[in-house]
């Protein structure tokens, strides 16, 4: 009897086989007993080195159940692996997933949709566990391969067809948060994954339901799509830096394969998913990603690149300022160049020609926008990097002879459209020489349409107070500041200094374009907007004398020249409007009395030189006088506006002076200029011949309030000779390297001691040279020495 007891106790199953039997029913409608599931469960904690026989015993039973369709117990055991997994967390579960992740997998290579379902069901509840130890050799190929397979899904019936789409999609997340955070395992961001992963969530993404979302009506969130957006921003969300590439590019590839971009609805919403989903610091990798792909478009249908730049556009728009990334000039290169072909490419077809407007218009307005994330300074840089693309000519080179007129328009509307996104605070900032020389200069290009973009350009950046609209207009308004609602307030001082110092530059191009034979309305009416708004920005009291001297200019410009009558006209109403605006808002109120009169002399006897008759379209040729005369007392007068200039306490000496002529247009220039013979050693006398009292070309009747003049004038002239001294040597000091001002001071200082030698050998009783004329000459306490030295 002892004998076979034992060999009965032989025979007897393992007790976790006898557990594992007892989990399942007689019938399988009845789920698992409860109990016994309990005692399988505390079995398998208590004793973790029996887990991977208790999965590869249920693998056993599983495939069993599967070859006799015997579906019921398939269930049963899928619920008790569940189970088993959600209650095991010991470092031995590696060794049980693997019969796990066996039985998955047979599941799913079933081919009842319900089978497929409960293994994906099954796949994600496992995602779900955090492990505590790593796996190095388990593989998920198959997963993403069947998942994939499972999202394209075409079963006859819809509802099951729409359930295995979703299992397939969730799987594949499921798939995504088992790998992405374990770096020991397969990597999933590899191409070969990724085109199974992403195109699969496009291909559910690009149905109706996900096109005509709307944010009121309530969603169906088990609809593939649904699922699929969401699994899709998860994805994207969980990309890193090195990671955000493998998923745009198999994007941006299902696009192109399936040619989406024309219509571009769902690149555009597909594209907004990303950038609201990726990682805020990575979103400029989505735009360095469409820049790129652009470039391999180069060639493509014009609609297409439109396409793409208007998706670029609009995650522009959702991007935050960094994410145009490090390489900001490289961007708009990239864009000019493709604005560049596009301009070039001069083809017959009128469609085409009309879609490649279109293309150029997305570009400038996706330019735009790139500039309104960038900060003020970097605007500035792009606008003088916009400007660069104009090409290079030299001083007496007529300017783009060699460039297409319609490039050029689209050039200057692109730097019109980062100008608008530029906020001006101080002129000498949003102004520096090498972008205020170059714009002036395309100012007078012989298209007038480009003159008018310069001067928006330029009413964009002067302006800081929103008083752009309420000057396009010429008229002459009793109340200027009421009427037309101008806001007005006190010049800074930087702005003044730079008006001194660039006010020369301004001026002289508005009296070449005012003189232009190819002047249109809108030209002269976008050049009067630009003389009130440096009247409003920067017309301080310092610079008042030559903002009316301009206006004087101006009229003797109008007669002397050989325009038109309609363009003559509108110099004279140009002329008088503007004046009235420097007058009212510097609180002229004799100068403006004068106007007054004169404007009320010019209605009964001229009132073709008054802006409602300039500038109203409806006049034809037979509107203007027929005899081309003009009356002195309908003209502002010189003499008459000094003296109400020195009444209001201004110093009006100067505006006898006309203005300068052509100034100097590139910094070398002005940097040599202001370089030159500071303080020069050459020792001269004065003689009468050179006074400034005699030089004059007009005599006058020597009295006592003649004499008072020329001596005010004459200190003036000093006045300003020395203020233009001294900030020619602050700008030297400022603006030249040191090695340069050292060089300077060195050359000057020998040459001060070798004069100085030379005068005292000149003077001294040893010398061999000394003579009787010597002796005559000028003593050297007596000799005029420069005001200032450097030794």
């Amino acid at each position: 009897m002892p004998g076979c007891c034992g060999c009965w106790e032989v025979l007897r199953p393992p007790r976790y086989k006898h557990l594992v039997d007892s989990i399942f029913p007689a019938n399988p409608q009845d789920g698992l007993v409860k109990n016994n599931m309990d005692k399988l469960t505390f079995y398998a904690m208590t004793t973790s080195e029996k887990l991977d026989r208790i999965g590869m015993y249920l693998e056993q039973r599983l495939s069993r159940d599967i070859s006799r369709h015997r579906i019921g117990f398939v269930f049963v055991a899928m619920d008790a692996l569940d189970q088993l997994l959600v209650a095991c967390h010991a470092h031995s579960l590696n060794l049980f997933v693997e019969s796990f992740l066996k039985m998955v997998q047979k599941l799913l290579e079933c081919d009842e949709p319900e089978l497929q379902i409960l293994a994906t069901q099954s796949f994600i509840k496992f995602a779900n566990i955090e492990e505590d130890t790593p796996s190095y050799h388990r593989r998920y190929d198959f997963f993403v391969s069947k998942f994939s397979v499972m999202s394209h899904s075409g079963n006859r019936n819809e509802n099951v067809k729409s359930k295995i789409r979703g299992a397939g999609l969730l799987g594949l997340q499921g798939v995504v948060r088992k790998t992405v955070s374990d770096d020991l395992q397969v990597n999933i961001w590899d191409p070969v994954h990724m085109d199974k992963i992403v195109p699969s969530l496009l291909y559910n993404m690009h149905t109706p339901e996900f096109m005509s979302v709307n944010l009121e009506s309530p969603r169906d969130e088990e609809h593939p799509a649904y699922i699929a957006e969401m699994v899709f921003r998860d994805l994207v969300c969980r990309a890193s830096y090195g990671n955000v590439k493998s998923v745009l590019q198999p994007v941006l590839c299902h696009i192109d394969n399936h040619r989406l971009w024309v219509p571009n609805e769902f690149a555009v919403k597909c594209f907004k998913v990303i950038m609201y989903s990726v990682q805020q610091q990575y979103g400029y990798l989505v735009i360095q990603m469409l820049m790129s792909h652009l470039d391999t478009h180069t060639n493509s249908d014009p609609g297409i690149k439109a396409s793409i730049i208007e998706v670029l556009y609009e995650s522009v728009l959702i991007s935050a300022g960094g994410s145009i990334g490090p390489s900001v000039l490289d961007v708009f290169n990239t864009l000019l160049r493709h604005l560049k072909i596009s301009v070039d490419n001069k083809s017959s077809d009128s469609e085409k020609r009309n879609m490649e407007k279109k293309f150029e218009e997305a570009i400038i307005n996706t330019i735009g926008e790139f500039a309104n994330n960038l900060p003020d300074y970097q605007k500035i840089e792009i606008m003088m990097f916009i400007m660069g693309k104009f090409p290079q000519f030299g001083e007496n080179e007529e300017m783009g002879f060699n460039m297409d007129n319609y490039l050029q328009t689209m050039l200057l509307k692109t730097l019109l459209k980062v100008a608008t996104k530029y906020k001006t605070v101080i002129m000498n900032n949003a102004f520096p020489p090498e972008f205020l020389h170059p714009l002036l200069r395309i100012s007078i290009l012989e298209d007038p349409g480009l003159r008018v973009v310069v001067q928006e350009i330029l009413h964009t950046l002067l302006d800081r107070h929103e008083n752009t609209n309420k000057l396009k207009t010429v008229t002459i308004p009793k109340d200027v500041v009421s009427q037309l609602d101008l806001t007005i307030d006190k010049v800074p001082r930087q702005d003044s200094l730079f008006m001194k110092k660039n006010g020369i530059q301004f001026y002289w191009h508005i009296k070449e374009n005012l003189q232009m034979d190819t002047n249109k309305a809108r030209n002269f009416e976008a050049l009067y907007c630009t003389m009130c708004l440096i009247s409003i920005e920067m017309g301080g009291d310092d610079i008042l004398v030559e903002l009316i001297r301009l206006a004087l200019d101006i009229q003797q410009m109008a007669l002397d020249s050989k325009l038109p009558s309609t363009h003559q006209c509108c110099n004279h109403a140009i002329v008088a409007a503007y004046l009235n605006v420097v007058a009212q808002i510097n609180n002229l109120s004799p100068l403006v009395q004068y106007l007054s009169d004169l404007l009320e002399l010019r209605r009964k006897e001229a009132s073709h030189l008054l802006p409602e008759f300039a500038f109203n379209r409806a006049n034809r040729p037979s509107s203007y006088p027929t005899e081309n005369k003009m009356e002195e007392r309908w003209l502002f007068d010189q003499t008459t506006l000094q003296e109400i200039l020195t009444d209001c306490g201004h110093d009006a000496s100067r505006l006898s002076a006309p203005l300068a002529q052509r100034p100097h247009s590139t910094m070398d220039s002005a940097v040599a200029s202001s370089m030159s013979d500071i303080g020069s050693i050459n020792i001269e006398l004065d003689s009468m011949e050179s006074s400034p009292l005699l030089s004059r070309k007009k005599v006058e009747e020597i009295t006592v309030e003649s004499l008072k003049k020329m001596l005010a004038e004459d200190q003036s002239q000093k006045r300003e000779e020395e203020a233009k001294k001294r900030q020619e040597i602050f700008d030297t000091f400022q603006n030249a390297p040191f090695e340069e001002i050292l060089a300077r001071a060195e050359a000057k200082s020998n040459c001060f001691h070798d004069k100085l030698y030379e005068i005292l050998e000149t003077t001294s009783p040893e010398s061999p040279n000394h003579s009787e004329e010597s002796l005559n000459a000028v003593p050297v306490f007596e000799m005029q020495f420069p005001s200032l030295y450097v030794y």
